[in-house]
């Protein structure tokens, strides 16, 4: 019994230490090719290397982390091929969800997608690119959810974890912020009025949007990106 507690507590830490390095790194507070240590990690939660070592594993499965036998861990570069993958299967699987939450609409999820929407004007009015982000997550999930196709959410969500890092970057201005808004108001505007083929057409424009923000990075930033 004392085994099974021990383990329970140690997968605990794990995903404390997971969320926590996983925020860090998904708001740029810990910058591409930044190092960082087990031992630094686990001293600052208090914790054995066990959980902080499960928790850099998963964020390697993630490309999050770039984890090397005798070298130190570092937040893993941008990767302009690993971007390109992970938005064509992010697109491919939104326009299949789209088309799936369209056929199933009858207006009785209405307060929820508007729910959501207020919630990303109150983030934008309180400038919190954080709160909006999630709000974010929260419209694509409930598409998912209408949908029928809960788990494509984690495939979402898997390649979005790609990219977040550039969306934080694109989300400061506000701008970015109203656009992303008025991309969503549109995508439920065209689902109420059951237009699956203008759903597919946003869909295509909204996750586009990255692309002159990538360009600019990748040319200010040379040294977040892999050579």
């Amino acid at each position: 019994m004392q085994q099974h507690i021990e383990i329970q507590e140690r997968r605990t830490s794990a995903d404390i230490v997971f969320d926590y390095l996983y925020d860090q790194i998904g708001s740029l507070e810990l910058l591409p090719g930044t190092k960082i240590s087990e031992a630094d990690i686990a001293a600052k939660f208090g914790i054995s290397r066990q959980p902080v070592r499960d928790a850099f594993s998963r964020l390697g499965n993630l490309d999050l982390l770039l984890i090397r036998p005798q070298k130190a861990t570092e937040v893993r570069k941008f990767s302009l091929t690993g971007i390109a993958a992970a938005r064509f299967v992010r697109l491919s699987v939104e326009l299949e969800v789209l088309r799936k939450a369209g056929a199933a609409w009858d207006g009785s999820r209405l307060g929820e997608f508007q729910d959501n929407h207020a919630r990303q004007h109150d983030a934008i009015a309180r400038a919190e690119v954080a709160a909006l982000h999630a709000r974010d997550y929260e419209f694509h999930r409930l598409l998912c959810d209408l949908a029928g196709v809960a788990f494509a959410f984690e495939i979402i969500a898997k390649n979005k974890a790609q990219v977040d890092r550039l969306c934080v970057l694109s989300l400061t201005a506000k701008d970015g912020m109203r656009q992303l808004i008025e991309d969503h108001e549109l995508l439920l505007d065209q689902l109420v009025a059951g237009d699956v083929d203008g759903l597919c057409s946003t869909i295509r424009v909204h996750l586009s949007r990255l692309d002159d923000t990538i360009d600019a990075i990748h040319s200010a930033h040379a040294s977040y990106f892999d050579t």
